[in-house]
């Protein structure tokens, strides 16, 4: 029976590893690390450290939760590859979820959820009562439509920018992360990261 699942989220400049218990959504441990320039440095540590609040080894994790963005290339891959390793490892089914959704499943009301896509951008998603109902999609925050949204939830920078309430989550939180798979009787699907945009870096022209 599926008990004891670890949720990792490297979408946003929060390193996330939470151990959580899927009955009742209980955050057994959680540690984040605020470093948009420290995914892969900090994430393994983050994910010992939070095993280690608990008394608990990776042997007693039941499945793997990741964020799969949308959130920068580099972020993205630390955390999904990190996710696929550990349930190479143990033999543990692991299930990829929306970033954006770990945040908005935790919302009420009419909600819209943002996150930094630099460039002046943000990543964005509306919310009814925590279900998706418009996104993901990236693009200047001044041609977002907040829709009917009430409040706003995510990034602090960005969330202010839409002349609404300003609620919690701020990042993907472990509890949010495990809420957001569907089902978790189901064998999950294979993990695709949101990018939603082409990449910055480009390969060098052919001579």
């Amino acid at each position: 029976m599926l008990v004891i699942v670890l949720a990792l989220d490297t979408a946003t400049p929060a390193v996330t590893a939470g151990i959580v218990r899927v009955d009742g959504f209980a955050v057994l441990a959680e540690r984040v690390t605020v470093d948009a320039r420290a995914h892969a440095e900090r994430l393994t540590p983050n994910v010992v450290a939070a095993l280690a609040d608990t008394a608990m080894t990776m042997a007693e994790i039941d499945a793997v939760v990741v964020g799969c963005g949308p959130g920068p290339f580099t972020g993205l891959r630390a955390g999904m590859a990190t996710a696929a390793a550990y349930g190479h490892a143990l033999g543990i089914p692991v299930h990829g979820v929306c970033s954006l959704d770990a945040i908005g499943v935790l919302t009420s009301g009419e909600t819209l959820v943002v996150t930094d896509a630099r460039r002046r951008e943000v990543y964005w998603a509306r919310y009814r009562d925590g279900v998706r109902t418009h996104g993901p999609a990236v693009g200047a925050a001044a041609r977002v439509d907040p829709g009917p949204s009430v409040a706003v939830a995510g990034s602090p920078e960005h969330a202010g920018l839409f002349g609404l309430p300003v609620v919690e989550p701020v990042y993907p939180p472990s509890a949010g992360l495990v809420r957001a798979v569907g089902d978790w009787s189901e064998e999950p699907a294979a993990l695709v990261p949101l990018y939603l945009r082409r990449p910055d870096a480009k390969p060098a022209a052919r001579r």
